[in-house]
């Protein structure tokens, strides 16, 4: 028997390991199943090399809570060590078995799926034991070895009674970490950490029911027994998850089943998936998922998780995935992103930014792949995807470089047109005397219905445009097309809007106007500003607009990012078109009575605000019971 110090140049690693190394005690396990899923893959690797001459069988690790002895087991058939190689791997922290193993079989080990960066891995085991032992055996044909500490510096290291190949780590649990010793808590581990592990993980037994008489006439009243209850390994993890194969040998139903396999509380089917693979410049495999979003922007992000050769990473992939795809689900897998020794934080590296770029153009080319093969399908799954694809025009510039081939602007009789086809479209009718392509839209095709059938009425296209950060959009729209211009068909007179060089003449002399606009002004609030204007006689007398700039900057302010200074604040302004062709603008012009004509304004102004969704509360009550007086 040996006993020695472990070599650190701290005199004591533990206390700085349980405080400093990792954040999260429960990554214990993920650590020790790594390890011993590296050594079954290293053993695997030299097999196939020709460097160990064993069996490999059909390896699996084992993880045992003995709750009475305060102990959880953890048990691999891996390749095991010789006591040479526990007093230099164990106790000489400053090296990282399986970098030094990657780095002598560089060229044949690439594709072994040895996961490196362990370093101090296995010492986050004294985050949550007392004591731990280790009894490991060697494939080589050398004598067990059996190491002991008890988070102190000093270790012993003497020979054991092992006979089958592979390692047992035992861990004395603290005190302070007896939830590990329930069947739930781990239980809960495994399924966080290790469900995709690549070789088979144990965890206790489970009852089977398997028929006996297989093939056989039987007779209704044996039924109870055809099936028998017997026990077998309960193996929590699938090592052969959906991203680890080619697309090719995959349907769309091993991908749904796969979506549900990774979120088992979510009810509804993605829309689509896109499967990614690429072996160079780097390695990086996943399946990315769109779900319905609608246009909710309070999303849940953190719903794609990061893997490092099936090993559970993270769920927060910022800088890895393009911000605006967080909003996805799904899985990304890759051994060249780089992380640190607690393999829960990703350092910024050149590796990853290409590897958000390259996630970037996959899905830019997916989507437009989707658009061509089958358009209609595209357009019925438009409002569910739009709010993803707008926020990647606005935050990502290669996005929206590609995004012109597949993003559509539906109008609202739900037809849909991409931009260049909307320019072709509206070119004839929509172009204002200026040469300026006017795009009409509504935000809400109930609020905005008058204003709506009104530019129907004249033949143009009104668009539905009603996501949250539409304003930001069609702000970098404009800006990269000069000749166009976006105005929402509640913001002026249609006449207005798309100004052609026919003028309506005013039944009105200007003296006329005026004492109209001082009569208006007497009983029209200030958060109105009166315009007079001369219209076709059937057109509405009054009618609310909201001025387009005002308007947008206003949302963009409140929707974070744009605007101007504090906007989001400014109290709501509007313009009130009075129509001085219409029998009520004469009306009110030659009322004598004073009270008369204050009835009038407010009763027609009250009716435009209806009209706009504007009349609330007392002011709505006090419309109701005027209009009641006027039909006595």
């Amino acid at each position: 028997m040996t006993t020695g110090k472990i070599n650190v140049s701290v005199e004591n690693i533990f206390p700085l390991i349980k405080k400093f190394l990792y954040s999260d005690h429960e990554i214990f396990l993920r650590e020790l199943i790594s390890n011993g899923t590296d050594a079954t893959l290293k053993l695997k690797h030299l097999i196939s090399i020709g460097e160990a001459k064993v069996e490999f069988g059909n390896p699996v690790i084992e993880i045992k809570i003995d709750k009475e002895g305060k102990k959880i087991h953890i048990i691999d058939q891996g390749l095991g060590m010789t006591a040479d190689e526990v007093e230099k791997y164990i106790n000489q922290v400053a090296f990282s078995g399986a970098e030094e193993f990657l780095d002598k079989y560089k060229d044949s080990a690439k594709d072994s799926g040895i996961i490196g960066h362990f370093g101090l891995g296995f010492y986050s085991a004294f985050m949550v034991a007392e004591k731990v032992e280790i009894i490991t055996k060697s494939y080589k044909d050398e004598p067990a070895a059996h190491w002991t500490c008890d988070g102190s510096p000093e270790f012993t290291l003497e020979p054991a009674d092992k006979t089958s190949r592979g390692t047992e780590i035992i861990l004395h649990i603290a005190e302070d970490s007896l939830e590990f010793l329930e069947d739930s808590k781990i239980s809960g581990l495994l399924n966080k950490y290790n469900k995709f592990m690549p070789i088979p993980i144990k965890f206790g037994t489970r009852k089977e029911k398997i028929e006996q008489k297989k093939g056989e006439e039987v007779a209704p009243e044996d039924v109870d027994n055809i099936f028998t209850e017997v026990e077998v390994d309960n193996i929590i993890n699938n090592p052969n998850p959906a991203w680890t194969k080619q697309p090719t040998e995959l349907s769309d139903e091993d991908y749904k089943s796969f979506y549900r396999e990774l979120y088992p509380m979510q009810f509804e089917d993605a829309l689509f998936h896109i499967h990614l693979n690429v072996d160079y410049p780097f390695n990086l495999t996943g399946i990315l998922y769109f779900p319905k979003l609608g246009s909710d922007m309070q999303i849940q992000k953190d719903k794609i998780q990061l893997y490092q050769n099936q090993v559970y990473v993270t769920d927060n992939v910022e800088g890895i995935v393009p911000e605006f795809l967080t909003m996805l689900k799904g899985v990304i897998d890759s051994p060249d992103i780089p992380l640190n020794v607690s393999r829960s934080g990703l350092q910024a590296d050149g590796a990853v930014k290409k590897i958000s770029n390259y996630i970037t153009r996959k899905v830019a080319d997916k989507l437009k792949t989707l658009f061509s093969e089958n358009r209609a399908d595209f357009e019925a799954k438009w409002n569910d995807i739009k709010i993803v694809l707008e926020y990647g025009m606005l935050s990502d510039d290669k996005f929206y470089e590609k995004a012109g081939a597949f993003v559509l602007y539906p109008t609202v009789d739900d037809t849909y047109f991409t931009l260049e086809e909307l320019k072709e479209k509206l070119k004839e009718n929509q172009t204002d005397k200026d040469g300026k392509l006017v795009v009409l839209y509504a935000g809400n095709k109930d609020a905005q219905h008058s204003y709506i059938e009104t530019a129907k009425e004249k033949g143009y296209e009104v668009l539905l445009l009603d996501s949250p950060i539409i304003s930001h959009l069609i702000q970098k729209i404009e800006g990269d097309n000069k000749d166009v211009t976006f105005v929402r068909v509640d913001s002026d007179h249609i006449d207005n809007l798309i100004k052609k060089d026919e003028n309506t003449i005013s039944k009105l002399s200007d003296e006329e106007k005026e004492t109209l606009k001082t009569s208006l002004e007497a009983y029209i609030p200030k958060a109105y500003s009166v315009q007079l204007e001369a219209m076709d006689s059937q057109a509405a007398p009054f009618i609310i607009t909201q001025p387009e700039f005002m308007r947008r900057m206003k949302e963009m302010s409140q929707s974070g990012g744009g605007g101007m200074f504090g906007m989001g604040n400014m109290p709501e302004m509007y313009n009130l078109i009075v129509n001085t062709n219409s029998d009520l603008a004469t009306s009110i012009l030659n009322t004598e009575d004073k009270t008369h004509q204050e009835h009038l304004v407010k009763q027609a102004l009250d009716l435009a605000k209806l009209s706009q969704n504007l009349l609330k509360g007392e002011a709505l009550t006090a419309f109701v019971k005027r209009s009641f007086e006027m039909i006595k």
